[in-house]
């Protein structure tokens, strides 16, 4: 599918303060050695989404390297299986490297390149950051560490494999629940000892200003392509829209072009083995007000502030905080939550497989189950518009072990 530039707004609307604030949410909550370096970073930000030059070349990676604008696919098969509302996926699935994560790795190493930054690293927890982050390295010559939890290397050993064949070097991390809180923990740390030369291409719409704004825009293709679509093959905009959320950046890809029109904006959390399990990753559902990662968010911590343990089958989304922009929209009253336990994602999982032939991340099976879920609810003129952030390739292992036998 060409792609149509018209369907892109560079305009940054809904922007944070100067310090990165959505209203109380986020902010600059770093070490003082990392303050010239952020700084740094958004100045070359602004100075590139200024250029038009900027927006050439990465436009033009887009369309030719990494494969947009993706498809928007009427899910026949398995509206009729749901009943109810009509149901349309954002195929991000079919991107080059398998996932969302491929817009913003394209825009930072862009801006790394522009700063003449010689290596990039990344934190990832299912992998697909990482090795989106590994590609662009790859195309650009660039060194490239990755931090992944040592749990998630096990669950998401071919990711691990892909990125090592790509030339990255993936370095362990064992300390706290060795996940991706911990995997960002450790990122943070190596860029505070090697910022003159090393670019951090965080992979969420988390962390200090400006990597909310910036993760943001650099994923706003995806609602922005999704709405032009709507509005070509249906005639009208989705009623409702739905994304998984973990840290939040395939969520804000979909749901920010949205956010003024009349859509219902849907987020969907890991609730785990349930919301009152204690093993869940439903931070905006289950959580409180804290600072995690360089800004003021929902986080899952206990009574003295220590940042509690995440459970979900999905490695993407075992996340103890949220994007702060996406915290505001839940305290404006703009975003509504929904949640997804293991077994219903699995149950989506498989339905999604069966009916459509379209194999999907557990990540993105968090959006299908709610999704689903809440298309039953409505009317079969109504739709529903589900975004399929990433293929189940990198999940094989996981539902192997779940499944196998019943296969």
């Amino acid at each position: 599918m060409s792609l149509d530039r018209s369907m892109y707004d560079l305009n940054i609307t809904h922007a944070p303060d100067l310090m990165g604030h959505f209203g109380v949410f986020g902010g600059m909550f770093a070490a003082e050695t990392l303050m010239g370096p952020l700084q740094e970073l958004k100045d070359a930000f602004q100075s590139a989404w200024a250029d038009p030059q900027f927006h050439a070349e990465r436009m033009d990676l887009l369309e030719h390297y990494v494969g947009r604008a993706t498809p928007l696919y009427h899910a026949k098969h398995l509206s009729n299986a749901v009943g109810g509302a009509q149901i349309y996926l954002k195929r991000e699935d079919l991107t080059h490297t398998g996932a969302h994560k491929i817009n913003n790795t394209i825009g930072q190493a862009l801006l790394a390149k522009r700063m003449g930054k010689k290596r990039v690293i990344a934190e990832t927890g299912a992998g697909q950051h990482g090795v989106a982050t590994a590609t662009v390295a790859a195309m650009f010559n660039m060194e490239c560490d990755v931090y992944m939890g040592r749990e998630d290397t096990i669950r998401q050993a071919p990711n691990v494999f892909r990125m090592k064949l790509l030339g990255a070097n993936v370095i362990p991390v064992d300390s706290g629940s060795a996940t991706l809180k911990d995997a960002l923990n450790e990122a943070l740390r190596d860029w505070v000892a090697s910022c003159e030369h090393t670019f951090y291409i965080i992979g969420t719409v988390a962390g200090p200003h400006p990597y909310p704004l910036m993760v943001r825009q650099f994923h706003a293709v995806i609602g922005q392509e999704a709405r032009a679509q709507m509005l070509q093959q249906t005639g009208k905009l989705p009623d409702v829209a739905v994304a998984c959320v973990g840290g939040g950046s395939n969520a804000m890809g979909l749901l920010h072009p949205l956010r003024d029109d009349p859509v219902r904006l849907v987020a969907v959390e890991a609730a785990g083995y349930g919301l009152n399990s204690g093993q869940h990753s439903a931070s905006l559902l289950r959580g409180k007000k804290g600072i995690l990662h360089g800004n003021l968010t929902y986080l899952l911590e206990d009574d003295e502030g220590q940042v509690e343990g995440t459970h979900s089958i999905s490695a993407g989304l075992d996340y103890p905080g949220v994007g702060p922009e996406l915290a505001a929209m839940f305290d404006q009253g703009v975003l509504d939550l929904d949640s997804a336990t293991d077994k219903e994602a699995l149950a989506a999982f498989q339905q999604l497989t069966k009916t459509e032939g379209i194999i999907p991340a557990l990540e993105s099976s968090h959006a299908l189950a709610a999704g689903m879920r809440i298309a039953a609810t409505m009317r079969e003129e109504q739709s529903v518009l589900i975004n399929l952030s990433g293929r189940g390739d990198k999940d094989m292992n996981t539902v192997m072990k779940l499944l196998g036998e019943q296969v």
